[in-house]
């Protein structure tokens, strides 16, 4: 029996022992999976906490983009939080630490005792940019591998920790190579004070005691283009007072531009972030600052090119396109540098046909152009796609190839806007025109269409007068097709020039037809689109970085002006 319980009872214990350990290899992995997702979401939910309540704009990163350092425990980290306002760095365990020991930048001074007119450095220790110099001995700063030297964070000045001296920790702040362009916490200040004292009379408080003084407002569209809007926001953030950079993804142009009524009058300067249509959009609400009587806070408008196209960019001066080539610093130097131009804005009021079509006319504001035909269907294809699947759609690259090459390549098969000239009357201030076999008609009111071609000037071998966008004419043109607009893009061909005008009246009488305004494309049934002068808005144009084309033809346009004064 003993020999029969024991060769029994072996098997069994064996068994119970597999069983036992498989189970401990199963759940012991599940248990510490658990254990450890418990306290990542935690700390998580603490982080975001923190990020919550701060005063700081903390912002996490998987990787820094140069070698970092926390600000608390000193020690080397490769990813951590960040605070896109000051600059501070610090690892995720030290971020609770940083916060209650570190001050921000201070948006809006606390004044005690009456008003102020400065402020001292805010130095924060470490990370200070690469190629940076000291301002005491010239040297460069942050050479070593730790956390070393310190960086104000209004007027970017570095200093070695050894030539840091007292007299600096009290020193007053200058606001470095930007003070022109930053709004000063005791500014603002000053103003809420004023305000509650009921006086308007803000032009007397004039920061630094200078006569040139330029305030600018950044506003950024971080859904436009190649997504470079996040970054930007925080470089500009550093660099001036965190209260003049706005996120239009989380604010609308209207209540940003408030700023400008607590500012000097016409000396505020904005820079639109975005493509075309992110400057459409802010120009309507400079207009809707006329219309509340605040005409004599209106700023000036400057671009930096986030969009596909950006025709009107282009035209003023600033580029076909920005990815990230120049610094930030340089982009407020050709703000402050930059001369102010006239724009042409235009009414576009498009008039369904019907006996019972009781809905109101559709009413548009022009920038750059209006077109009928290829031009709007390509652009009303890849506006339908970019819907649907935004993601695939955030470069600039592709976007462009996909809209001009793919649309366009299907539109020159299929042919869906033959015989236009059967289907649409035009008129140019009141004189029908003869149109000839087309499938397109573009209205232009600046240079640049089609994402960088010259379309009214063509090729030049023809003297027509360049395109100007103060003059008050628009410059109609036909097209024979989705073919005629790659071979115009490539300088292969001409448009056909229907001619100059004022006001521009187009009648579909039959079918329906694609068409768009800037870049904002409809299928439209028979209808009468009338285009006429609305505004004029005051932009920035910048003269620097210019192609051999548009040397020339800023040179011919100067030529032009000067004869026209003459002629005066």
């Amino acid at each position: 029996d003993c020999v029969l319980r024991t060769a029994t009872g072996e098997p069994s214990q064996h068994r119970t022992a597999l069983v036992f350990w498989t189970l401990c290899s199963v759940i012991l992995p599940v248990l510490i999976t658990l254990w450890c997702s418990f306290h990542r979401s935690r700390r998580q939910m603490l982080i975001r906490d923190i990020f919550y309540k701060s005063e700081h704009d903390w912002h996490y990163t998987d990787l820094f983009g140069q070698p970092s350092y926390c600000c608390v425990c000193a020690q080397h980290v490769l990813r951590g939080t960040f605070c896109s306002c000051c600059g501070l760095r610090v690892c995720e365990g030290c971020l609770k630490k940083a916060d209650q020991h570190f001050l921000c930048k201070e948006i809006v001074m606390r004044s005690e005792g009456g008003a102020r007119g400065s402020m001292p450095h805010h130095w924060i220790r470490g990370n200070v940019p690469l190629c940076s110099h000291c301002m005491v001995c010239k040297q460069q700063c942050g050479t070593q591998p730790k956390l070393c030297d310190y960086r104000c964070v209004w007027c970017q000045c570095t200093v070695h920790d050894e030539c840091m001296l007292d007299c600096l920790k009290v020193e007053e702040c200058t606001f470095g190579e930007f003070r022109d362009l930053i709004i000063p916490p005791y500014y603002l200040s000053t103003i809420d004070q004023m305000r509650k004292d009921k006086r308007t009379d803000y032009e007397k408080v004039v920061p630094y005691c200078r006569e040139h003084w330029i305030p600018v407002i950044v506003l950024a569209n971080t859904r436009s283009g190649n997504n470079m809007g996040e970054t930007l926001l925080g470089e500009f953030k550093i660099l001036l007072n965190p209260v003049q950079v706005f996120d239009l993804s989380k604010i609308t142009p209207a209540k940003a531009l408030q700023l400008c009524s607590l500012l000097p009058c016409n000396a505020v300067r904005v820079l639109v972030c975005g493509g075309d249509g992110t400057v459409g959009w802010v120009l309507d609400a400079i207009d809707e600052m006329k219309i509340k009587g605040q005409e004599r806070f209106i700023p000036q408008v400057a671009i930096l090119p986030l969009g596909t196209g950006n025709d009107l960019s282009n035209t003023l001066g600033w580029g076909a396109g920005y990815a990230g080539e120049v610094p930030v610093e340089q982009i407020l130097r050709n703000v402050m540098e930059a001369d102010g131009i006239v724009l042409d804005r235009w009414k576009v009021q498009v008039t369904s046909k019907g006996y019972y079509n009781l809905r109101k006319p559709k009413v548009f504001t022009m920038n750059n152009y209006f077109s009928i035909g290829p031009d709007a269907l390509m652009a009303l294809n890849f506006h339908a796609h970019r819907e649907k699947t935004p993601s695939l759609f955030s470069s600039r690259i592709i976007n462009k190839v996909c809209r001009y090459f793919f649309y366009g390549t299907k539109d020159c098969l299929v042919q869906e806007c033959k015989d236009l000239n059967k289907k649409v009357e035009l008129e140019l201030d009141g004189e029908r025109i003869e149109l000839p076999n087309l499938e397109g008609i573009i209205v232009l009111n600046i240079g640049y269409w089609g994402g960088g071609c010259r379309l009214w000037e063509g090729m030049g071998d023809e003297p027509y007068p360049l395109a100007r966008h103060d003059d008050g004419l628009l410059e109609v043109v036909g097209v024979h097709g989705s073919f005629h607009c790659a071979q115009i893009q490539v300088k292969l061909a001409n448009p056909v020039r229907l001619g100059q005008a004022h006001t521009v009246r187009l009648i579909l009488k039959s079918s329906k037809m694609p068409m768009q305004v800037d870049g904002e494309p409809w299928a439209q049934g028979p209808c009468t689109v009338t285009i006429t002068h609305k505004t004029h808005a005051l932009m920035l144009y910048h003269s620097g970085e210019q192609t051999d084309d548009d040397a020339s033809s800023v040179s011919e346009q100067e030529h032009m002006r000067e004869q026209t004064d003459e002629d005066v």
